[in-house]
């Protein structure tokens, strides 16, 4: 008998939660819904509790471990108080709709090997995106962080349009972590996500898991779900270079755990990510000119 459970990971974000819960909380498909405060410090845990009720569940992390770490904690919760047999991680900064859940449990039925399902995401800042992308090496990682790299070589570190082309479904590598649906037993037997990783870089490391553990992921192309690109990341992290500092960090630990880097490789790395801190002060420099230009007229 399967059992779907909600996981919403919470970081100084209970508007953005709230409001999610007030649209998907009727949705019968889920039969909880838990929510992870990950040591909140603002307000969160105590706007968060009155929101408590028999479907939706409050609880807290005990420290303050990052995406990965708040997630597993909930998917454990989901397992071993609630029995689900599958589980729904959803960022607060996502809307879908019931139909939706119900495509994606269904593919667990269809392919008894697939480990995680998630759907074509729509995302406001950068519009559809297909959501599904192969475990890249060293040199294919490097060019999908740089920002100009990626738009000019995108389709050499991607998969190419035939490969969905008139499907509804099709494996994947790795999706985006802004929503999937997981088995629970086959994604807590990978490992779930590497704790060892604090933000950014998570959904590699997890792809990288589920395949060393024989399982697979599907991307559904039938059905998809909004995402307001990066809002509860962006409330926490406001900075940009604080952002693509985490970025490096995750990097560097996914490149050492997961690709065996040498010294050399590590070396190139650090003078790739100085080009981007440049491209990324440029950018920022070239903005605020053009708003003073713009005051000035």
């Amino acid at each position: 008998m399967t059992r779907l459970n909600g996981v919403i990971l919470n970081y100084n974000d209970a508007e953005t939660v709230l409001s999610l819960l007030e649209q998907i909380g009727g949705y019968e498909a889920m039969k909880e819904i838990v929510v992870v405060d990950n040591c909140s410090t603002d307000d969160s845990w105590e706007r968060l509790k009155t929101a408590a009720s028999g479907k939706i569940q409050v609880i807290r992390s005990k420290r303050n471990g990052g995406y990965g770490a708040g997630n597993n904690e909930g998917v454990r919760y989901a397992s071993e108080h609630n029995g689900a047999t599958h589980v729904l991680i959803a960022n607060p900064d996502v809307s879908f709709d019931e139909t939706c859940l119900q495509h994606m449990m269904g593919v667990f039925g269809k392919c008894p090997d697939t480990a995680a399902v998630s759907a074509v995401m729509c995302d406001k800042q950068y519009g559809t995106q297909r959501n599904g992308w192969p475990l890249r090496g060293f040199w294919g990682e490097l060019t999908a962080m740089g920002p100009i790299s990626r738009r000019l070589f995108g389709r050499m570190i991607n998969y190419p349009e035939s490969r969905f082309a008139g499907k509804e479904a099709s494996y994947v590598d790795v999706v985006h972590g802004s929503m999937l649906m997981v088995d629970t037993g086959k994604f807590l037997d990978a490992g779930g996500y590497d704790e060892g990783i604090f933000l950014y870089q998570e959904e590699a490391a997890l792809g990288q898991r589920l395949r060393a553990a024989g399982y697979r992921t599907v991307l559904l192309l039938n059905c998809s779900y909004n995402h307001s690109h990066s809002v509860s990341v962006s409330k926490t992290f406001q900075s940009q270079m604080e952002r693509q500092r985490l970025r490096e960090e995750s990097a560097f630990y996914y490149m050492k755990r997961y690709l065996s880097v040498n010294r050399v490789q590590e070396l190139f790395a650090r003078l790739w990510f100085f080009v981007i801190r440049m491209e990324i002060w440029a950018a920022q420099i070239g903005s605020i000119r053009n708003k003073a230009s713009h005051r000035q007229r």
